[in-house]
């Protein structure tokens, strides 16, 4: 092979690592995608400052976690607030409430923060009344930011595609294929969905074992619907880079199978994805998967049963 030639297989190798890079393929000895589509990457070096997204981090952590930070963040607000109430004394604030004592100036603030103005508490003098001022536009500025951020977590589409627990190798057509099923959780509608399936494996290379990356063909790569589920085939033919391939090879090169979907969410016409992946002790072989669909009522309409989705049968 002369050196314009293995400069292009190089290339093409490089080019199917879907950008992990070939540190990563060389060094890392973790499985590359988690089942929840997560990266087991991680960087350092980065200060705190540089590193913080806190937009980003407010739309993609957890309901819990968002009214948490939500909560924490109104109850900080309005105690650095009261103690400024506080400090400014015991006469800063004149109307009911004194039996609540140091509690006064908080509930004065929530009050104050959240617009709600009672009325039986009110600022005395000018100092008070400047704080007053100042927490009325940073409570306006609260609100909205989290009215913003409450309207995008609502309005972001996110795909809710379950993965099959275990890929199967099964019988296929006289040969054999690996196979997953997928199928839809939420009730709206994913069309133009498309699959690549990448297999990932420890090879010598150089003298060196590194990943080597291969692109698996499908039976079929897209579907203009997704009403139901989907099994994804890739059929294990003498063009397949499985063919030969033993259980014992999955094992000994570490095999992985990195899954990603895309699609358009046809609620809000915007392109959705969703990633897994399949180590090769969540590979089963001769078996195959069981049937989803529920029997049909009387008046046709089929459904599926998505507790049978990771259902499989040895053979």
């Amino acid at each position: 092979m002369n050196t314009r030639m293995k400069s292009n297989f190089s290339n093409t190798e490089d080019n199917r690592d879907l950008g992990f890079g070939a540190m990563v393929a060389r060094e890392s000895r973790q499985r590359l995608l988690n089942r929840d589509g997560s990266f087991n990457v991680a960087r350092a070096g980065l200060g705190f400052w540089p590193s913080l997204s806190l937009y980003h981090t407010l739309i993609t952590a957890t309901w819990v976690k968002f009214f948490a930070a939500v909560s924490i963040s109104y109850i900080f607000l309005n105690t650095c607030f009261g103690i400024a109430y506080l400090l400014c004394g015991s006469e800063a604030l004149s109307g009911a409430g004194a039996e609540l004592g140091v509690l006064r100036p908080f509930f004065f603030s929530v009050q104050t923060f959240a617009t709600i103005g009672y009325g039986h508490i009110h600022p005395v003098g000018l100092l008070p009344n400047i704080i007053v001022t100042l927490e009325s536009i940073v409570g306006l500025l609260w609100l909205a930011l989290a009215t913003g951020l409450v309207f995008a977590r609502f309005s972001r589409p996110i795909a809710r595609i379950a993965f099959s627990d275990v890929a199967v190798i099964a019988p296929y057509k006289g040969i054999t294929a690996f196979e997953f099923r997928i199928a839809n959780e939420r009730q709206n509608q994913i069309i133009e969905l498309e699959a690549k399936v990448l297999c990932s494996r420890f090879a010598e290379a150089e003298g060196k074992r590194t990943r080597r990356f291969d692109a698996l063909a499908l039976e079929r790569n897209k579907v203009s619907f997704f009403p139901l589920n989907w099994t994804i085939v890739h059929p294990i033919d003498e063009m397949s880079p499985l063919y030969g391939q033993t259980e014992k090879d999955f094992r000994e090169s570490e095999t992985e199978f990195l899954v990603l979907l895309t699609g358009i969410d046809e609620t809000f016409s915007q392109t959705v994805h969703a990633r897994s992946s399949y180590l090769f002790d969540e590979v089963v072989w001769n078996a195959k998967f069981g049937s989803i669909y529920n029997p049909a009522p009387d008046n046709g309409r089929l459904t599926i049963d998505m507790r049978r989705l990771h259902e499989f049968e040895r053979l």
